[in-house]
């Protein structure tokens, strides 16, 4: 069951979340969330979510590898975040979760009662919008707990800004 969600009442905000991830499509929806926040005066959440590694009998290699990911999408989100405040202005706030990528994104929604919108952007490719795109909105559509922003992956900074605000 989803919480009741805060994001107008008073002493909240609305947030626009972003997966932040290593699909050059990310940086449109980071790119988009950043500018519609700015304009209607929101906040921003960007997530990484780091896949555990496989089991492994040596002892070591498994931590090794989640700090490796980990490292990396710590990256990831604080270059992202340089190009939101310098484009928008904002600071976002930056969460790195472990775990399947849709579960992790919909506890997140579910513990932070201010995220209003998941923003995500299609892929350009020719093997479809990408999996986190159909599988939120696709079969989860109808029980996901907020609205979902799909940017297409291959409008540029100025049609983004004219239609974000």
């Amino acid at each position: 069951m989803s919480i009741k969600r805060r994001s107008f009442e008073t002493g909240h905000r609305p947030k626009f979340m972003v997966v932040v991830d290593e699909t050059p499509e990310c940086e449109r929806a980071a790119h988009f969330a950043a500018r519609r926040a700015t304009r209607i005066g929101a906040s921003m959440l960007m997530i990484a979510v780091v896949s555990p590694p496989e089991d492994f009998e040596w002892v070591g290699v498994e931590e090794a590898m989640l700090a490796e990911e980990t490292a990396q999408a710590e990256d990831r989100l604080e270059a992202a975040a340089a190009k939101v405040r310098a484009d928008a202005g904002i600071e976002p706030e930056k969460v790195i979760r472990t775990g399947s990528k849709a579960s992790e994104i919909v506890k997140m929604i579910e513990e932070d009662e201010d995220i209003s919108f998941l923003v995500l952007a299609a892929g350009t490719g020719t093997e479809g919008p990408g999996p986190l795109v159909s599988s939120i909105a696709g079969k989860a559509a109808s029980t996901f707990p907020v609205p979902v922003v799909i940017v297409p992956g291959g409008l540029s900074d100025e049609e983004i800004e004219a239609l974000a605000g």
